[in-house]
Formats: structure tokens, sequence, C-alpha cells
């Protein structure tokens, strides 16, 4: 049955212009973004921490398209280095939020009893916290904020909404006809979790997870940008729009490009999210 609706989505996919043209715009836009990122010294022109106070807050002009900012630094090389960090912090908090989110949503979805009210209670304390707050308030009383702490303190408080809805999707599965006669038939449980419940049920998570991607950015970036994510020397689009917002009235194009690169990747992870969703969701095939 799962190897049915699996074939059934690839099927939709190669016959849905709705997912053809949409994952086309995503992934021109995420190559735009990523592949610099990834491969910063061929795309940088320079290395972003050579700076001359000379060209301080300077336009566009020759081999600088972006200009420069008030250090005299190449916004351009910083942007496309600023990247890193942030899609790097996307990518672990939704990959660490996942593994959470799969382990304990479908032992609890499939198990029920102690194991479903232990993870129910443990994700309900953490929802109770808004995630920026919640983030807020450790990353202040940590002297050191890099891309680990940072990735690690947002797994903290983004796995338990995921967590929820891999559980929903596992219970649901566990109540079908051919798992129970699966497990009529004597299979074991870790086997009816890795060949019945966990590619049925990931669907809706992996669709979750790929916005998340989006999500966690532009969270990292609001953190960054009041003072309380990376810090200097390091590079990122939150740090380059907290140190333009004192001068974007005279000065415009300091903000303009990392909010735009940054508004673009987030804009590419929703679209995946949403043009997967419509094709593993068989109500809206």
């Amino acid at each position: 049955m799962t190897g049915g609706y699996l074939a059934d989505v690839r099927t939709e996919l190669s016959r849905s212009p709705r997912f053809i043209t949409a994952g086309i715009i995503a992934a021109l836009i995420l190559a735009m973004v990523i592949a610099p990122a990834a491969f910063a010294g061929w795309f940088g022109h320079g290395d972003p921490h050579l700076c001359d106070l000379a060209y301080s807050d300077a336009g566009p002009r020759g081999g600088h398209p972006f200009g420069f900012d008030v250090q005299g630094c190449d916004l351009y090389a910083n942007v496309i280095y600023g990247a890193r960090p942030t899609v790097l912090i996307g990518l672990l908090v939704t990959a660490g939020s996942l593994v959470l989110a799969v382990t304990l949503g479908s032992a609890a979805g499939y198990f029920g009893g102690l194991i479903d009210a232990l993870v129910g209670r443990l994700s309900d304390v953490f929802l109770g916290f808004p995630v920026l707050l919640g983030a807020l308030v450790i990353l202040t009383v940590i002297p050191d904020r890099n891309v680990l702490t940072v990735s690690l303190v947002l797994v903290i408080f983004g796995w338990p909404a995921m967590t929820r809805l891999m559980r929903g999707a596992a219970l649901s599965e566990a109540r079908r006809d051919y798992v129970l006669a699966a497990r009529g038939l004597g299979a074991s449980n870790f086997r009816i979790l890795r060949k019945h419940i966990l590619p049925a049920a990931l669907a809706p998570v992996i669709v979750y997870a790929t916005i998340t991607v989006g999500l966690v950015m532009t969270a990292e970036a609001t953190l960054t940008f009041v003072g309380i994510g990376l810090q200097p020397p390091a590079i990122s689009w939150g740090l380059e729009l907290a140190a333009a917002q004192p001068q974007v009235g005279q000065y415009p194009h300091l903000l303009i490009f990392p909010g735009l690169f940054l508004s673009l990747a987030v804009l590419s992870f929703i679209i995946l999210g949403d043009t997967l969703r419509a094709a593993l969701d068989p109500r809206q095939r």
C-alpha cells in the first residue's frame, strides 16, 4: 500500500504543471542564493574582511555591484558569505527537529499509553514558550553564540510542533487495516514502523520541515538583528541588517541587498513546501 502511494505521488509530480513550474522557480531562487553560499570563493569576488575606510558607505561601482558598508567592506562579498551561517542554521535546526519529531512522534503515535503521555506533556511544556522569546532568554546567558549554539537553542523550541504533526500522522496510520493485518501476522513493531508507519506518516512532516527551513532562517536573522544571535567576526545576513539599521535612511543599499537575499531564500523554501503539500496530499490531487 505504501509503495502504491509513493508511486502515485511520483506519477503526480511528473505530470503536474504546477509542481514543475513552482519547482523550477524555487530551484532557480535556491541556486541563486545557496550555490554562491556553498562556493563563496567563486562568487564572492574578494575577501569580506578586506576593508578600506576610503570606500565607507560608497555605492555600487565596477567590480563591487552592491557598494560598500560603513567599514569600507565589499557588501557583495559580505552578502554572499553571509548566506553560509544563515542557511546552515536553517538546515541544522530543521534536521535536528526532524530527527526528534520522527523518533518521538512515531513512538507516541504507534505505542500510545505512557509513551504518548510523556511525549505529549513534554511537548506541551516547550510549546508554552514562543520560539523567539524562549531562544532569546537562553541565548542571553550564553557567552559564545556561534552557529552550533544558536542551532541547538532553536532545536529546543522547534521540535514540539513537528513532533505533534508526526504523532498525529503515525496514530492515524497505526489504525489502518494493513497495519493491523501486519501485526496479526506477527510482524515486529520495528518492522511495522519502518515499513508501514514511517513512509506513509512522513509526508506531512516533510512538507512542514521544508517550510521550517525558511522560518528558522528568519528567526536566526531576527535574533541576530536584536543582538542575541551570532556575534562578530561572524558574517550573516542578520548582522548585516543590524549594521545597516542606523544608516538605512542615508544608505539604503546596506539594507536592501541582504534583506532581498534573505527574503528570496525564505520564499523559495515556502514555495517548495507549498508545492510538496499539494502533491503529497491526496485531497488536493
